[in-house]
């Protein structure tokens, strides 16, 4: 009897043991994981192609101080080999300076006007929020791949 007793103990022991380290490494991924797609997340906003030389995004990037806060990007692709390479970028207003939730919803994109012509201008206007409504307008010029601010 006091054989069974011992063999059942070292079963429950180890079944706990298992068991701890399981949920030990689920908590530990959980938080890794929830920490880097936070860090990282983005969302596309608005997209402009000019002809078949270049593309144009918008992106929203998600603060890192902040989850409510956001920075936004514009980014430049030059057609080239078949394929879409990135060649400048800059950011549409201060860092961190967007609210996330209205730049991912409906209507965030309150004016973003682009040209074919060289120099291209564009025109971004986004939305602040519903009860602010929209920003000024920034400018950008596009000329050989390169954007310039102003």
């Amino acid at each position: 009897m006091n054989t069974h007793h011992r063999n059942a103990r070292r079963g429950t022991v180890a079944a706990l043991a298992a068991l701890t380290t399981g949920v030990l490494s689920l908590a530990g991924a959980g938080t890794a994981g929830a920490e880097s797609a936070t860090a990282a997340e983005t969302h596309p906003i608005a997209s402009s192609v000019l002809g078949e030389d270049y593309k144009l995004t918008l992106t929203a990037e998600r603060g890192t101080a902040d989850d409510y806060t956001a920075s936004v990007r514009l980014r430049v692709y030059t057609h080239s080999g078949g394929a879409w390479r990135q060649s400048d970028s800059a950011l549409v207003g201060e860092p961190e300076g967007w609210f996330w939730y209205p730049l991912t919803g409906k209507g965030a994109v309150c004016r973003f006007s682009t040209s074919s012509s060289e120099p291209a201008p564009i025109e971004i206007s986004l939305l602040r929020t519903p009860s602010l409504g929209c920003s000024e307008p920034q400018h950008f010029t596009l000329e050989e791949g390169t954007l310039h601010a102003g």
